[in-house]
């Protein structure tokens, strides 16, 4: 590369190398006043002394380099996956947004690969995590100017697509366990609640139905609103390991598959997930078991599952990571990457 200062004067008539920043402190704004290609003139002089600018670099590449934006825009072609859109260069960065709302999907490992080379910057959300439309999701440039083309190529090599995986409005049906509930004895708090969380990715509440800790009458329930239609069913209550907790052999009734049971999150380590055939032939039916914490706690390791199942994603190969970040009994609003209501 050859790099040649010039003073504002001599390069009258000639394109800018690259975007010149300007920051207005009183605005609270910055960003590129002059863009790359911009051809100078001299009404751009006194606005480039404002900017404090007296000389300008011009630029002569050698066949083995790339341009910071063309360099942005290879690794773009690389990153930008399903219902994904990205902005042009600006200072050498291009920005990756979302085109609806959905799952952020990624593998974590290749951003750390990229970002090996000290001279990449690759700055992302954290993986499944829920997204609206328009929300930025990474955000990527080389630290110079210019770089060889081997190592744009081995970043290229590196990456992996980043992708919006967009909610499906399910139909969802709820069982409450316990005989107290049947008789009467206590009134069921969560089904206001459940309808709440299942309406930020589009779903509705087909039924609530109550159900003793008998399995073979939780699996009952399970099933009846499997035949109606339900896409998701939800049984609340007797997942831990008292006599009485029940509720996961009745899911196992139900269901053709199990999952999991047990997750590496506080409040609702013992979530389950089963996976029964659904009566029209359609994608599998998700049945979670979730444990009583869901009633009395605003966060639970129920939110962190439900936007996979949303999604159309197994949560399955994700689970065991939950731990980092999993604490959620004292995070309101919550800030931990695990957590897909961050």
């Amino acid at each position: 590369m050859k790099l040649t200062q010039l003073a504002l004067e001599d390069a009258l008539g000639m394109p800018l190398a690259h975007d010149l920043t300007q920051i207005d402190a009183r605005a609270g704004t910055k960003g590129a006043r002059f863009k790359k290609g911009h051809i100078l003139t001299e009404a751009d002089l006194p606005v480039l002394r404002d900017m404090g600018r007296e000389h300008l670099s011009m630029l002569d590449l050698d066949d083995d380099e790339v341009h910071e934006d063309d360099a942005a825009y290879a690794l773009c072609d690389a990153l930008r996956g399903k219902n994904c859109s990205f902005l042009p260069p600006e200072e050498g960065r291009i920005t990756i947004k979302a085109l609806c709302d959905g799952l952020l999907c990624y593998d974590p490992d290749m951003v750390r690969r990229v970002n090996e080379d000290t001279d990449w910057v690759l700055a992302t959300l954290p993986p499944h995590r829920t997204v609206k439309a328009g929300d930025p999701l990474a955000g990527f440039r080389i630290m110079p100017l210019v770089m060889e083309r081997s190592r744009v190529e081995r970043a290229v090599k590196s990456a992996g697509a980043i992708d919006v995986m967009p909610f499906t409005p399910l139909r969802a049906g709820l069982v409450t366990t316990g005989r107290e509930f049947v008789t009467g004895r206590a009134e069921d708090a969560f089904s206001v609640r459940f309808q709440g969380k299942i309406s930020d990715f589009g779903g509705t509440l087909i039924g609530q139905r109550f159900s003793t800790d008998e399995s073979e009458e939780i699996a009952s329930a399970v099933r009846a609103f499997i035949d109606e239609g339900a896409e998701l069913v939800v049984c609340t209550g007797g997942m831990s390991v008292d006599a009485d907790d029940r509720t996961p052999g009745g899911i196992g009734l139900a269901a053709d598959r199990i999952a999991f049971r047990g997750v590496p999150i506080l409040p609702g380590a013992m979530l389950m997930l089963a996976w029964a055939k659904s009566s029209a032939g359609g994608r599998d039916v998700a049945v979670v078991g979730a444990p009583a914490c869901v009633v009395h706690d605003a966060r639970t390791a129920l939110d962190n599952m439900l936007p996979f199942i949303f999604a159309g994603e197994d949560p399955t190969p994700h689970v065991r990571t939950w731990g980092v970040g999993g604490l959620c009994e004292h995070c309101s609003p919550c800030h931990w990457p695990s957590c897909s209501f961050s």
